[in-house]
């Protein structure tokens, strides 16, 4: 593999396939055996069919509204046979004329080992820290 572009070429095909809400392109980054830990809905996800209906349910969710990503702070720790990447992430949903909605931020790490020619996501974790006086999640840095 082609070292750290080639795992930060998956954080920008993750960011247009999320704002295009094309879901065959954005499950197409996962490995078939992945396993999620998403920040919202189920305790866990495992394999891409599991992880598909997510994306399917979250992309239908948006009606004419689409979500640009934004990543930062990313940084890639790099093996020959397996990848690490983490990052803040930031979704900012946006209406059809282009107008700021809402956003959140979020934390992300994720695993990935070479497949098929690149570099497929096998494990992803996304978290937001927790206020302790209101016991509720911070979803804004």
């Amino acid at each position: 593999m082609n070292g750290d572009r080639s795992v930060r070429d998956v954080l920008d095909r993750y960011r247009r396939a999320v704002l295009a809400k094309d879901v065959e392109a954005f499950v197409a980054l996962y490995d078939a055996d992945v396993r999620i830990f998403d920040a919202f809905g189920a305790w866990s996800h495992r394999g891409i069919d599991a992880w598909r209906r997510t994306v399917v349910g979250w992309f239908g969710s948006l009606d004419s509204e689409r979500v640009e990503v934004g990543f930062s702070d990313v940084e890639t720790v790099l093996g020959p046979a397996v990848a690490a990447v983490h990052a803040f992430v930031r979704y900012q949903a946006v209406g059809p004329d282009g107008a700021a909605l809402r956003a959140l931020d979020n934390r992300i790490s994720m695993v990935l080992r070479p497949a098929e020619g690149a570099w497929k996501i096998v494990h992803e974790h996304t978290s937001a820290p927790i206020d302790r006086a209101k016991t509720a999640p911070i979803l804004q840095r």
